[in-house]
């Protein structure tokens, strides 16, 4: 009975940590409609504020022990990869997916890292792809070709650059799982994601100074921003690992489907954005690869796995 009560606990923390990414996406989406923010401000800030409270849990927890990581140069040679190559990467591409697109499309099209890491695998190793692995490719082309065209290859309805950012996050999403996959198993996802989001939002502000740009915010964008970092980025992070230690990786991995589902659905009720029938035939193309590479038992479904905390 107590087993079923974690496990209840765990779906229900999962699947709130899931909607509450696609709400983030949704709220970024609201701010550029609105405000006519920058993505890089946005990136900027949100990774600096949530890395910084991450780090100050952390700190509260772990103590000492927060700083261990530097102690090995390997691990801080990793840690500062992924920072710039993992989560600054796919966090801009995400944002830059959402005002080049919408919330929904951008969170499905960064479902695709879903399909590219088998693919990857297949290409690096040399190994053929099975049945389950075609299948996924097969549906996660017809649906980015539903959503950039509607069904139509004259026409091209999705932007080129929510189409290229889209793909850069599934891309990113990649990278971040790759570059994290080792030192989260020695450090802890916790303090990985934290150092990861604070290097990451440093190293973007010396490079892109997006602080020279006039961004024109009243209080009502600063109540959505703190809701963005502390929702839908820091709670929406420790809720979905508390769910991941009380059901697991795979099924984690299917809750976290979730995320471009709210994403769509919030869209569309509270921005009113338009999705035709080729948008949702293209979306529940691409997530039913999630399923079918979660459930198939092989590799794929193992290495599509190992990244279960989504770094939108």
């Amino acid at each position: 009975m107590n087993q079923q009560k974690t496990y209840t606990r765990g779906l229900i923390f999962a699947s709130f940590g899931a909607i509450s990414w696609g709400l983030s996406g949704t709220m970024s989406q609201y701010l550029f409609m609105h405000y006519n923010l920058n993505p890089a401000w946005l990136t900027m800030i949100r990774m600096l504020a949530a890395g910084i409270v991450l780090l100050l849990i952390t700190l509260l927890r772990q103590k000492k022990q927060a700083f261990s990581i530097f102690k090995n140069k390997k691990d801080t040679i990793q840690l500062i990869l992924f920072s710039i190559f993992g989560l600054l990467f796919c966090q801009y591409s995400y944002l830059s997916a959402i005002e080049q697109s919408n919330s929904g499309t951008a969170t499905v099209l960064q479902t695709l890292s879903v399909v590219i890491v088998p693919v990857f695998v297949c290409v690096t190793t040399g190994k053929k792809p099975e049945l389950k692995e075609i299948v996924s490719i097969i549906l996660a082309l017809v649906g980015v070709f539903l959503i950039a065209t509607h069904g139509n290859p004259s026409q091209m309805v999705l932007s080129k650059g929510g189409l290229f950012w889209g793909i850069g996050a599934a891309i990113g999403t990649v990278f971040y799982s790759t570059l994290s996959e080792r030192i989260v198993a020695v450090w802890g996802s916790q303090t990985v994601t934290g150092y990861g989001m604070l290097f990451g939002g440093i190293v973007f502000s010396l490079l892109a100074r997006p602080w020279h740009v006039y961004v024109p915010i009243d209080s009502k964008a600063v109540i959505v921003l703190l809701l963005i970092i502390l929702i839908g980025t820091i709670g929406a992070f420790l809720c979905f690992l508390k769910g991941v230690s009380s059901i697991g990786p795979d099924k984690a991995l299917l809750i976290g489907a979730l995320e471009p589902v709210s994403a769509t659905v919030i869209s569309f009720l509270w921005l009113h954005t338009d999705f035709t029938i080729a948008d949702i035939v293209g979306f529940l193309c691409i997530l039913a690869t999630v399923v079918i590479l979660t459930c198939s038992g092989n590799k794929a479904g193992e290495a599509a796995s190992a990244s279960t905390t989504s770094p939108s």
